[in-house]
Formats: structure tokens, sequence, C-alpha cells
């Protein structure tokens, strides 16, 4: 047996240097990496095997094994795939550039390529192995080849690696990792396991390791001499839908998820095209502690070529629909250096906005299907149809109290899918205390001659019910849309109409109820604004400080003032909302409405405490709408001094 020295590729030298400084953010991959290779191994001998079936030898199995050796420090991934030649892995394990794989499926061509859709490429993710090793050895025998044909490489991972022929019975191929003596904790059985669940339990082939059973005695754990499969062995979402049944869904999900309850709906389906890929989409029944936190990572799991990649691809999710649940499994995206980075393309985009449809699509479906039908509708259903529709009834708006705030960040972030999402929408009503109230509801009942739809932001649903600036609307009989989530005003301000109806806040501008206000009802505004128009000017010079504008009401009836912002400006709300949060909030001042025909505002004319009413008019008007007086004891002071 000769031994032979050979120098790295240029380009291998250099990836070493950057695997041994840190390539890879998450040390374990190189599991991954490793069982992902020996798979791909096993896959390239299933397939060469279909015309010489004499290359399964006595071992017609496949399987990984993966091993460790305490004293020895040593990690050992094996399998009986198609195994290298000695010049196989000198050219393969010394040179980037020429992958065998790659060379296998350029040999391909016709319906064989479709055929050998399954089989990995082999990439640069052999060289991880040096994040955890300071040596690592590779004995393999190609499949076909006799015993005494095995090859052995060495590496320290420097510039140069050595071969030498072998005898080695086994086809296939053993990488065997000298272990740094900082990556030890790799030399546990629970460690390994618990690394190939998260990131090989698609594996197609089962991966092995030894059994490991408590001994009193030595009052340890001891491996036994029999081996067991430690992942499912089967990628669910490379199944056809009418193998897998609903409870393999959920426990996939659940798998997945690490939630305990199972998802509201899911949606698999394998795209073709300019971009093929399988999407298996989650929608849960619950949402995460965490949703809320900007900083956390959230998407879908992604596998290319069912090699595990990431667990959060975010550039596959936008960012409102971040609770969705999931595997991407793509057939055309490269793998970058470290496959961890997913680097945006064309590809990637389209993947993304075929996530976005789809998901918008099983929303759609759940709320089409929230309502139970009614009268000849009900009695048109078989009783198995009546039984599933009693089961799909109330799970949007069991998923709409979970995310529907988050759900409405998409009207500001997804402009392409603005027009789906505004059907998706909820809200309580002037007419409905339950948020389940659609602009499409809305609209079928909006009276005869009304030209907007018409809404309120609070901070809570009861302030917004009990708000002084619905007061007209409630005479006239209007319903109005009351929104109390903190993302509502942001996300409005992105919505200007609904299927052609202008949305309209009461609290911004001037009320114009357009047909629904007769003519005398304006000529009567108009006469009391010119009678009152003294003691505006009056009120605006006592309030100067504090109110951008003072102007006689046509949205009162029983209060004596309210607070509204301009067409187009910030309301008291969101500015509010925005000094919570830390931001920059620009300096701006409300409008106070007042009700010329309220007692306490008569009251103003002639008072000896003009200026400490006009401060009270402004400070309840802001308390009313769930604000808090810029000086408080002052406000306090003043009632005080008048109720005395």
């Amino acid at each position: 047996m000769s031994k032979h020295t050979h120098a790295f590729q240029a380009e291998v030298a250099q990836l070493l240097h950057l695997v041994t400084h840190s390539l890879y953010s998450n040390q374990e991959i190189f599991l991954r990496e490793l069982v992902s290779n020996a798979s791909d191994a096993c896959d390239k001998l299933r397939f060469e095997a279909l015309d010489d079936a004499t290359l399964y030898e006595d071992a017609p199995n496949l399987e990984v094994r993966v091993s460790f050796d305490a004293e020895a420090k040593t990690l050992t991934i094996t399998d009986n795939g198609i195994g290298m030649s000695e010049s196989e892995a000198i050219a393969h394990l010394g040179t980037i550039a020429k992958s065998g794989t790659k060379d296998f499926m350029n040999r391909l061509s016709g319906d064989q390529k479709r055929d050998a859709q399954l089989i990995g490429q082999f990439g640069v993710g052999f060289y991880s192995g040096f994040i955890v090793a300071d040596k690592i050895t590779v004995e393999s025998r190609r499949a076909g080849l006799k015993a005494e044909d095995g090859v052995r490489w060495i590496s320290g991972g420097s510039g140069d690696f050595e071969t030498e022929t072998i005898t080695r019975a086994a086809r296939g191929t053993s990488v065997i990792l000298h272990l740094r003596d900082e990556a030890t904790e790799y030399l546990n059985r629970w460690k390994l396991k618990t690394i190939i669940s998260k990131y090989s339990d698609h594996i197609s082939l089962p991966i092995l390791m030894q059994k490991e059973e408590w001994d009193a005695e030595k009052g340890e754990s001891v491996l036994q001499d029999e081996w067991e499969a430690v992942n499912s062995a089967s990628a669910l979402w490379t199944r056809s839908k009418k193998d897998i049944t609903p409870e393999q869904y959920a426990d996939f999900y659940k798998a997945i998820s690490y939630d305990q309850e199972a998802p509201l709906s899911w949606s698999h389906n394998r795209v073709e095209g300019s971009t093929e890929y399988t999407q298996l989409l989650y929608v849960p029944a619950k949402a995460p502690m965490d949703l809320w936190n900007r900083d956390k990572k959230a998407g879908v799991k992604l596998y290319v070529k069912r090699v595990f990649i990431m667990d959060e691809a975010e550039a596959l999710m936008p960012t409102y629909l971040r609770w969705v649940k999931g595997v991407i499994d793509s057939a055309d995206l490269p793998l970058n250096v470290s496959r961890e980075l997913l680097q945006e393309s064309r590809d990637v985009k389209a993947i993304r906005e075929g996530n976005t449809r789809r998901v918008l699509a099983m929303l759609e479906d759940l709320a089409r299907k929230d309502v139970l039908p009614t009268g000849a509708d009900w009695e048109a259903l078989s009783d198995d149809e009546k039984q599933q529709a009693e089961q799909d009834a109330g799970q949007y708006s069991k998923f709409y109290a979970e995310f529907g705030a988050v759900l409405k960040e998409g009207l500001g972030e997804d402009f392409a899918n603005q027009d789906k999402l505004a059907k998706l929408l909820r809200f309580a009503s002037t007419q409905s205390d339950a948020v389940a109230v659609s602009f499409a509801d809305y609209k079928a009942r909006m009276k005869e001659g009304q030209e907007a739809i018409y809404y309120i932001t609070a901070d809570t649903l009861a302030a917004a019910k009990n708000s002084p600036q619905l007061e007209v609307f409630k005479k006239k009989g209007i319903e109005v849309l009351l929104m109390s989530d903190r993302v509502d005003e942001w996300a409005l301000s992105f919505l200007n109409q609904f299927d052609g109806t202008p949305l309209q806040s009461v609290a911004k501008g001037g009320v114009d109820l357009g047909k629904l206000q007769d003519e005398e009802e304006k000529k009567a505004a108009e006469q009391a604004a010119e009678t009152f128009k003294p003691m505006l000017e009056k009120l605006k010079q006592a309030l100067k400080d504090k109110a951008q504008d003072v102007r006689v009401t046509t949205r009162l009836v029983d209060s004596p003032a309210c607070l509204v912002a301009e067409d187009h400006g910030m309301s008291t709300q969101l500015a509010r909302m925005l000094k919570q949060a830390g931001q920059p909030v620009p300096d701006m001042k409300p409008i106070l409405e007042v009700n010329a025909e309220h007692a306490l505002v008569k009251k103003l004319e002639g008072s000896a405490h003009f200026d400490d009413l006009a401060h009270i008019l402004f400070d309840q008007a802001l308390l009313a709408e769930g604000g808090l007086p810029e000086d408080p004891a002052a406000y306090v002071k003043r009632v005080n001094a008048l109720l005395a």
C-alpha cells in the first residue's frame, strides 16, 4: 500500500481557511452536510442499480450509520451507497468545481433527469467537517470494485491530503472526524440524535445509531450492539396528497412548530413552471408567544432537493405572514457557500409570491365557510356536508382573534394583495360588538345615499363605542366600524377605499354626510357658526397653546366638545402610540369642535372663569377619546375650584 500526497485545488485551500474561521455561524450543521452527502451517495447507487443490480452486492438495504468513539474522540458517518475509487476520491475531495454528482448529472438526458430528480448535488458540504475536526479520514470503495480497491483519504485541513489503497469489504464510504478538544460535545448520543432529528428527519432512508442502555453497575449509559433508526425516514411533503391522512398532516405540523394544537388549515402543492418547488403550509390555531417580537426571526423551513437549509427562511414569506408554519422544498434554488444565507433572486421572489397567494387562498376559504348556511342553502346539503360545515364554522373567527392584527400589517406591506387583504379584515361596529363585520357586510347595509364607509379608531373597543364623535351617526342610524387594534390607524392610512367606496375616519376633518344631511340641518349649522363666531375667537385665544383651531361641530349631539384631526393629519391616538413606542412625533395640535347648543358651552359666555372652563372643555374632550391632559394636576385644580 503506497501513500501519495496531493495538493488541494487553490479554491479548496481558500475554502478550508474560511471553514476553520467560522464559515458557518451554526457549528452543528456539519452533521447535516455529511448525512446529506451520505444520503446522496445512496440515491446515486439506487439510480445506477436500475441498469446494473449487481452494484447492490450483498447489501440491498441502503442506510446511513452514525457512530462515535469517546476514547479516540472520533465521530463516523458511514453509508453503503455508491462509494468512491481512489481517482474519484482525489478528484471529488480535492476539487470543488468537479463534484462526483455534478458529473453524474451531466451524463443524464431526457427522462433520466426526471427519474433522478431526488439525487442531491455534492457541494462543498464535506469540508464543513473541519469546523469540528482537526483531521478527517475518509475510507471508501466504489460499488462494483474489488475489496482490495478501496481508498483511504486523509487531511488535516491544510494545503494537502494523502491517499492510499486499502482493503475494504463493504462498499460505500466512511467519513471519520477526529474531533478538536472543544468539539467533544458531539461524542454524545442524545446530542447527535437531536441534531439528526432537527436537520435530517426527512431523509428517505434510515439513519441508524447504536442503542444505548443504562448500566447500573458502571453507573453510566452503555452502547449496545443493536442499531436503531433515529429518523422517520420519510419526507412527508414529497409524498402524494392522497397517501397522507389528516392526522399525519397534523402530526407533522406539531413536529415542526412545537405546537400541541392541530392547525386550522393546510395546503400541500407541487408548483411547476419557470420555478419548481413543493409547498406545505399551515395556518396555526394559536399565536406564538413571541408573535410581536420584531427581533424574532420567523418563516418557513427551506429545503433544496430535500436537503435542509434553514429553519426560518424569512425571504420566502412576507413579514405579515410570519405566523405561517411549513416547508418549502425547491428544485431550483442554488446553495450558496454556507448554505445558510438565502440570496434574493428571481426564484426567491416567485416562491414568495406563490406562498403569499396560497396562504391568502387558505384564509379566503376559511372565511367563506365561517358562517353556517341557512334556510334552503342548509337544507340542500347532505348529512356529511352539514357535518363538515359545522366543523368549518367559526374557524376563521378563531384565526382572526389570534392573528387579525398582524394580518392588517399587510395593507402597508403588500400592495399587490391589498384588495384580497381588505376582504379578509373583520371589525366590530355600532351594530355588532363581535369582531365579525367585513367591509362587504358594511357596504351591503349602507343607507341609501351614503357615500363613504365610516370608521373610528380608539385604544379600546369601549372607548370607540362611546366616543362623542359617533353621536350624529347614532342619531341618524349610520353604522360606523369600531377599530381598537394598535395597528389599525397605521394600516388604514394605506387603504383609501374598498370596492370603489371611500373610507372616512369620523375623527378626521369635517363631517360631511352628503345626501344623508338635509338642507335645514346644513343651514342651521352655518347659522350657529356665524352666531357663535365671537365666542370661537375667544376660545382660540384661550387655547392657542393646545388647539390648532376651534370650530362649531356638526357631529355632536349630547357632548359639549370633541377633538378631531385634519383630513390627512395624524390623530391624537396615533401620536400617543408613536410616543409610547419611542418614535419621533411631529409637533401637532388637534382641532377642538364645540357643541354650541350644549349647556356647558353656553355657560362660557360672560363667565368669570372663561379660561378655566375653556381648558376643562379641551381636557375633557381629550379624556373622552382615551388621552390624558398634558398637566393632570392643573386639570384637577381647575375642576376643584369650580366645584368649591
